[in-house]
């Protein structure tokens, strides 16, 4: 495993991955080559081949987080804040730290197919194809898999949610998930 042909094989998904969460195009340049280091300095630590791919989107998805977490205290220092909308982008980080450890809390099959769909953005038509299954098969699996992940998040906490269905506020249920407080 070399940087260059890692580079040369991810480096468009990861891209589309951070404008997924990121508008700024500097920003996205910038966070994109945040993660080159990062993977540069760390390839090491990578096992095996099979074992890039999530490696490297979690890698991007850690680098989101301290982007926001940074943005938010360069924020506090230069403007008056706007209260509401913190506490909310503080709950989305504080939520989001959660989704990997609650998805690997799923059965295997199930945390696989979330995190190839839904954290590391694969197609679901192309991991259909993958799998050798039907996409109409692959989409209802996709849905009761997010039905489970929606169980251990309702498990965890109780929540508010807004008009429109956006979290801005939560309390743990149970110490059993504290690492997610």
């Amino acid at each position: 495993m070399n940087i260059e042909d890692i580079w040369k094989e991810y480096s468009t998904a990861l891209k589309r991955f951070l404008h997924a969460k990121i508008s700024n195009e500097a920003d996205v340049d910038d966070l994109l080559q945040d993660i080159l280091i990062k993977t540069y300095n760390n390839l090491a630590a990578v096992k095996t081949q099979k074992s890039v791919k999530s490696w490297l989107f979690q890698i991007a998805n850690n680098t989101i987080i301290d982007y926001y977490r940074k943005k938010g205290r360069v924020q506090d220092a230069n403007v008056e804040r706007n209260w509401a909308e913190d506490d909310v982008q503080e709950i989305t980080i504080d939520l989001s730290n959660c989704i990997s450890p609650f998805i690997n809390a799923l059965p295997e099959e199930n945390a696989n197919l979330l995190t190839a769909i839904d954290v590391n953005n694969q197609s679901q038509k192309e991991y259909a194809e993958q799998l050798g299954i039907s996409y109409s098969t692959l989409k209802s699996r996709v849905q009761k898999s997010r039905g489970l992940l929606k169980k251990v998040f309702d498990d965890c906490c109780h929540f508010k949610i807004d008009k429109i269905g956006n979290v801005y506020d939560y309390e743990v249920k149970t110490k059993k998930y504290d690492s997610c407080d």
